[in-house]
């Protein structure tokens, strides 16, 4: 019967190893049954699972492996595989499979732990953990300057109670300033091409209503019934028109003044211009206005906007809207439309918001995320970010920061 087993060789990496390993496996006609190698701060750390033919001589085998492992100064192991074992692990690799992704501006061990313990207590057996995001300098910034951290754990399993994990990680991430995304790990992962964003609050670091009231003297007022409206405490239409007709008479050329002094939200451009080059078509829906959405479609280049139309007269805001609100059953609306009319399944998509308003949208998305969210939307949304730019949003879909593409 052929030999099953597992060699295992660590040492300092070099130009090299893997060849002058697999080339004597070659010359002894060894089938490869599975292979990993990582590489750690210049350690090397490589597995190959193999099949010896009875023929072989698996004793000659493993001198000329242990020699040559010697010679380039690499220690090696060996450990026979019951048959049966193998078999048993085959026949694991049909089960369901998921994706941890932890983030933070930097990642400890306790943060590490913490996730390796609830997936454990879920059942589930991670096989790999990968780190997407960049090399972190011993001299890089402090927490509060922007630095990111990301680590994937790909885990084998089907939790018991989906439902109970989510509220663990949620936990976990609220405790720990990190943010923890569990997802499953199928085609549509690996194939989403559409992302829409709501734009206050998401795409820029402003409510811009909140900015107009201002400048009408009735920030106060509009600013509560905004923050109601986004805790899902009033009904949108209602005070959206509430609010817009507390703005009646505001000169137009405000709303200029408050276009140029808008901030884009950490990361946004960042993030749209890799979509872009990468294929992605994006889309802006929001409950703000088509005046400033469309200055950041010609911004950052999005390929659809759907806005409200500040009704305006003789210079001024009359204080009314034109056409359909974009609440929140129209962002669904409009998100299944696009996917539609992009020849997408909604599984493709991605939908990106931080209010109540944004929640249908989220729920229909194949991911659906809440960036800085509310509590109501965080703990509704499938998925949350609230440490880490828009950009983080990359690494929720398996972008590495060596990934990074010109546009």
């Amino acid at each position: 019967m052929n030999e099953i087993i597992l060699m295992t060789i660590s040492g300092k990496d070099r130009p090299g190893v893997t060849s002058a390993m697999t080339c004597i496996l070659a010359n002894y006609n060894v089938n490869i049954l599975d292979i990993g190698q990582a590489v750690i701060h210049n350690t090397l750390s490589l597995g190959i699972l193999i099949q010896v033919p009875t023929d072989a001589g698996a004793s000659n085998l493993l001198r000329d492996l242990l020699f040559r492992a010697h010679e380039l100064d690499m220690h090696v192991r060996f450990e026979p595989v019951n048959p049966s074992d193998y078999e048993q692990w085959v026949g694991g690799q049909g089960k369901s499979r998921h994706i941890i992704t932890l983030l933070g501006r930097r990642i400890s061990a306790l943060h590490l732990a913490r996730v390796a313990e609830i997936a454990a207590n879920h059942g589930l057996n991670i096989d790999n953990i990968n780190r997407l995001s960049g090399r972190v300098s011993l001299q890089s910034p402090s927490d509060t300057e922007r630095t990111k951290a990301c680590v994937e754990f790909s885990v084998r399993g089907i939790p018991a109670d989906a439902s109970a994990l989510r509220q663990e990680f949620l936990k976990a991430a609220s405790d720990h300033d990190v943010d923890i995304a569990f997802q499953q790990d199928d085609i549509y992962r690996r194939n989403r091409r559409l992302v829409v964003f709501d734009m206050d609050s998401t795409l820029i670091e402003a409510e811009v209503i909140d900015e107009l009231a201002k400048e009408a003297g009735v920030g106060e007022q509009v600013a509560a019934i905004t923050e109601a409206a986004m805790r899902g405490e009033l009904d949108f239409n209602a005070s959206f028109r509430q609010r817009v007709a507390l703005l009646k008479g505001l000169d137009v050329a405000v709303l200029e003044t408050i276009a140029a002094r808008l901030k884009l939200t950490e990361g946004a451009e960042t993030l749209v211009s890799q979509l872009k080059a990468l294929g992605f078509k994006t889309a802006i829906l929001s409950g703000g206005f088509n005046y400033f959405a469309k200055g950041l479609q010609q911004r950052l280049g999005f390929d659809y906007v759907y806005a409200n139309e500040l009704d305006i007269a003789d210079g001024k805001v009359t204080g009314e809207v034109s056409g359909e609100i974009v609440n929140g059953e129209r962002k669904a609306q409009l998100l299944r439309e696009i996917a539609a009319k992009e020849g997408l399944k909604l599984e493709q998509t991605i939908a990106v918001g931080d209010g109540a308003n944004d929640l249908p949208m989220l729920s229909i998305a194949g991911l659906g995320i809440a960036f800085r969210a509310k509590p109501l939307v965080r703990q509704s949304a499938k998925q949350a970010i609230s440490t880490l730019g828009l950009d983080g949003i990359l690494y929720l879909i398996g972008f590495r920061d060596r990934d990074g593409v010109q546009s």
